[in-house]
């Protein structure tokens, strides 16, 4: 749904009191991209007592950009998210500026080689380095909306990025 509430709203009350909570009986927390698809993930431990405003979301590693909240639930495969959003910011990629034109798809491409389990074990650090080289490089702010999810999946969920290059499958799905 669509919810406007008060500056400095408490996350959690957010998602649940005003927004019902966690859909499944039983889920558990996993992660939050607090200000739209464009900021950095948090994971649910940062989430706790993080009141919705600039500076709180900037003190945990975010941003509150549009206030957009995506919660995702311990079943989340965050590969897939991940692979998701960087096929969209590829798609928005209006070519102009030659670190988005050429970085967006080449997000896109390394994430979606990850999720069909052909992923190699190099390409975490490539991913950084792409990612590392759009950020603050255009004229708009697409490179960096691509750039700083891929950055923070990467480093708050590392784990299930290592699971999928080394199993060629989801460590969610492995249980």
């Amino acid at each position: 749904g669509v919810y406007e509430l008060p500056i400095s709203t408490p996350l959690m009350e957010i998602i649940d009191e005003h927004c019902g909570g966690l859909l499944r009986e039983g889920s558990r927390l996993k992660a939050v991209i607090p200000g739209g698809s464009s900021v950095p993930v948090l994971r649910a431990e940062e989430c706790q007592d993080l009141p919705m405003d600039y500076d709180a979301v900037a003190e945990r590693g975010s941003m509150l950009g549009s206030a957009a909240v995506m919660v995702m639930d311990h079943t989340t495969d965050m590969v897939k998210v991940m692979a998701r959003l960087s096929h969209f910011y590829a798609h928005e990629s209006c070519g102009q500026c030659t670190p988005c034109r050429e970085g967006t798809p080449w997000l896109e491409k390394i994430f979606q080689r990850i999720l069909r389990g052909e992923g190699r074990p190099e390409d975490l650090d490539l991913l950084e380095s792409v990612a590392s080289h759009m950020q603050g490089t255009t004229i708009c702010p697409l490179a960096d909306a691509a750039a700083m999810p891929a950055r923070s999946f990467i480093s708050k969920f590392r784990d299930e990025f290592e699971h999928y290059i080394q199993h060629g499958r989801s460590a969610v799905a492995a249980g």
